[in-house]
């Protein structure tokens, strides 16, 4: 496929400043597009900012992106993630409700056509050509995501927006026996943090209830309410579970996400 052909017909665009073999397009007010050929010229790199677009950070991400694509899905097709990403001036969020690293972008993520399915309207076959890549936060990403949670994650992150906080990995599992709230997947799912923090919270006065979360590194702990918060480490299932008070379990879990 021609690649310079098929972009240069989109409507309104033009040369992205400062990177060569990039565009910038609008297709609405306060959502603006930018792409670039991969290094090879056989792929288009593509992000977008909503309300958030930043000329600075959009040409640093395509760069990096561009130059270290190969590394960046090396682990994972469906989802990779390239570390040592630094965005001009430190852009970027703050920190996150229930959890983030905070100062700026880190990471940048790619995402594989199976997951963004972005032309499939319009130009199905260019979907198959274009990986979506935008600044993201190393916390916010195992590495090891099947094609159903980077679907997953993509979905939750809202990436477009270039001046979001991050929103860390996070799958749980919980029920409690006095707020009568359980979980409905089988296993542990994605969720947010301040979830975390809010069932956490709840646990107090719920006999034999529980909170099991996970970090991006695939770190388990285990929470119950036995008359008092204990916490048990849960990957290996023979963590000796330990008492902690609230304040001290929401600090933990924060810094666990973070990490």
């Amino acid at each position: 496929m021609d690649l310079r052909a098929v972009v240069s017909r989109f409507r309104g665009v033009g040369p992205l400043p400062g990177l060569a073999d990039g565009w910038h397009w609008t297709l609405a007010p306060g959502i603006e597009f930018a792409g670039a050929l991969s290094a090879d010229g056989r792929r288009l790199l593509q992000l977008s900012g909503r309300n958030s677009y930043d000329e600075d950070l959009v040409v640093a991400t395509l760069e990096f992106a561009r130059e270290h694509e190969e590394v960046i899905f090396a682990r994972n097709t469906h989802l990779g993630v390239g570390e040592g990403f630094k965005p001009p001036g430190g852009s970027g969020g703050g920190n996150a409700d229930g959890g983030g690293n905070g100062g700026g972008f880190d990471v940048v993520v790619g995402l594989g056509p199976e997951v963004h399915r972005f032309y499939d309207v319009q130009h199905p076959d260019l979907t198959p050509f274009v990986r979506l890549m935008f600044p993201a936060y190393a916390c916010e990403f195992s590495g090891r995501e099947t094609l159903d949670e980077a679907v997953t994650r993509y979905e939750m992150l809202r990436l477009n927006n270039l001046a979001r906080d991050p929103l860390p990995f996070l799958k749980m599992r919980y029920a409690n026996t006095r707020t009568k709230g359980w979980s409905t997947n089988p296993g542990r799912g994605f969720t947010e943090p301040r979830r975390l923090l809010e069932e956490l919270r709840w646990l107090e006065g719920g006999q034999g209830s529980f909170v099991e979360f996970e970090n991006r590194h695939g770190k388990v702990w285990r929470i119950e309410w036995h008359g008092a918060w204990l916490i048990a480490e849960w990957d290996t299932q023979d963590g000796a579970p330990r008492e902690i008070g609230l304040h001290e379990l929401l600090e933990f879990a924060e810094r666990a996400l973070r990490v």
